[in-house]
């Protein structure tokens, strides 16, 4: 076990960013991410990516080649290829690669550990050749692969226009887009639209309503607020039925893509009892944090979208305020107008996101999905059958989970979790926060009972 500054969990646009500046800065730190090389999901592959399919991703993604060649330099020592099944509030982090077990032990940690799609429990989500749309843009970026034959996605948020305008530029058109904003959205964000044209609030909007015009201009078919949505077999691949003014509509498709947005990934910050609020217009759990980024732990530090969906230039500032905080702490030297500069840079990235955050927020349907939908996908249990649990005197998540197996399975109820809490919730009538959450222990990551106890 070696003694760290400070240890970077993730190396993602807020990992690379801490961890070039802690270690340029003189501080002996550890960067670690399950991924062959930094990038995390937004920048995925970006130092071994063609330079063809890296056009076609857009500069967004191009920006994070140098951001990944400055963590290079830096002097950070980088653990690909390893990942966290342990991390505890002390700063002792158990790690697994291909060698084995290990632990490590540093006096910061900083939790980079990113995003990940919003569950999306509808008729038909679980069934083959349904996916999320963010697991079809890994394929993209990391293979350059597009499914074949009729593609239907279905959702809302900026990666779901994305994705649909990536497919376009690698000329795919036989593509249909199933819009789940809720009627009326535009119209409840409105108040945010001052703020949003603020700071950098206009290049973001921008960017979106260039993706829509491209869209609109190529043909590409829309539908907007689908209600009654559900996805069947086929014959011979998916039928998408949903209505539409009255009218109902069967579409074909080989392949569907779902997306609600994201949400923090806070698996890890729940396991070492980082204080959790629950924010309404996101829609979802956040660490406490305070402006320093630190979380109700001490010396416990969470940047990036895993303290607050922001995007990656929000991120990876985060990670450079989070160091800058460390460095503080470690007695370094701090220049004051770099860290003010930073934070006046963050605001004005993060000035549409009010705005970005109603306008897309999932439909209160999609928290509290119908019976026969099933919620826990590793274990097949239905919301029914929570619900039926819940109102035999089950008194929340956990309970649920013991009575059920829901949350036991492989995720660990990363993807059940947020809907066993909303039918709490709506049960019980009660907050999401008062609701509660499924108790999350480690290992985070599979580990065998043999690696264990080779360490003893």
């Amino acid at each position: 076990m070696t003694a760290w500054d400070a240890i970077v969990i993730g190396a993602g646009p807020a990992g690379i960013g801490g961890g070039s500046v802690l270690a340029e800065n003189g501080a002996r730190v550890l960067v670690v991410d399950e991924a062959p090389g930094p990038g995390g999901q937004i920048w995925r592959g970006i130092e071994t990516v063609p330079d063809s399919r890296a056009l076609l991703l857009g500069p967004d993604y191009l920006a994070g080649k140098a951001e990944a060649a400055r963590l290079r330099a830096s002097g950070a020592h980088l653990a690909f290829e390893t990942s966290v099944w342990r991390a505890e509030p002390d700063g002792t982090v158990w790690l697994r690669d291909n060698e084995g077990i290990r632990q490590e032990k540093a006096r910061h940690l900083l939790i980079a550990t990113g995003a990940m799609e919003r569950p999306v429990p509808r008729p038909g989500w679980t069934l083959p050749g349904v996916t999320t749309i963010g697991g079809l843009q890994i394929l993209l970026k990391r293979e350059g692969l597009l499914p074949d034959g009729e593609l239907v996605l279905i959702g809302t948020g900026p990666l779901f226009y994305l994705y649909a305008a990536q497919c376009l530029a690698a000329g795919k058109r036989d593509l249909t887009l199933l819009d789940t904003a809720a009627n009326g959205a535009l119209f409840g964000a409105l108040p945010s639209l001052p703020a949003a044209l603020t700071g950098r609030g206009p290049a973001y909007l921008a960017k979106g309503l260039k993706l829509l015009w491209k869209l609109r201009r190529a043909g590409i078919r829309f539908h907007a607020c689908p209600q009654d949505l559900r996805i069947e077999r086929d014959a011979d691949g998916l039928r998408v039925r949903f209505r539409r003014n009255s009218a109902l509509h069967s579409l074909y498709a080989s392949h569907v893509g779902l997306h609600e947005g994201v949400i923090p990934e806070t698996h890890m910050v729940r396991s070492m009892g980082c204080h959790m609020d629950w924010s309404r217009e996101g829609a979802a759990f956040h660490p406490r944090r305070d402006s320093r980024l630190q979380s109700s732990i001490e010396r416990v530090f969470v940047a990036g979208d895993a303290g607050g969906i922001g995007g990656a230039t929000v991120a990876l500032l985060e990670g450079r305020l989070a160091a800058l905080s460390i460095l503080e702490e470690l007695g370094r030297s701090v220049d004051p107008l770099l860290r003010e500069t930073t934070r006046r840079t963050r605001r004005a990235h993060l000035s549409a996101r009010p705005l970005l955050d109603t306008l897309y927020r999932p439909q209160d349907a999609l928290l509290s999905p119908a019976d026969e939908v099933v919620a826990c996908r590793c274990e097949e249990v239905t919301c029914g059958e929570i619900r039926a649990a819940l109102m035999a005197d089950s008194a929340g998540p956990n309970q649920v989970k013991a009575f059920l197996r829901c949350g036991m399975g492989p995720c660990q109820g990363r993807t059940c979790g947020m809907t066993l809490t909303s039918l709490a919730a709506a049960s019980r009538n009660l907050t999401m926060e008062e609701a509660g959450y499924l108790t999350v222990r480690p290992p985070l990551r599979p580990v065998t009972l043999g690696e264990i106890a080779d360490l003893y």
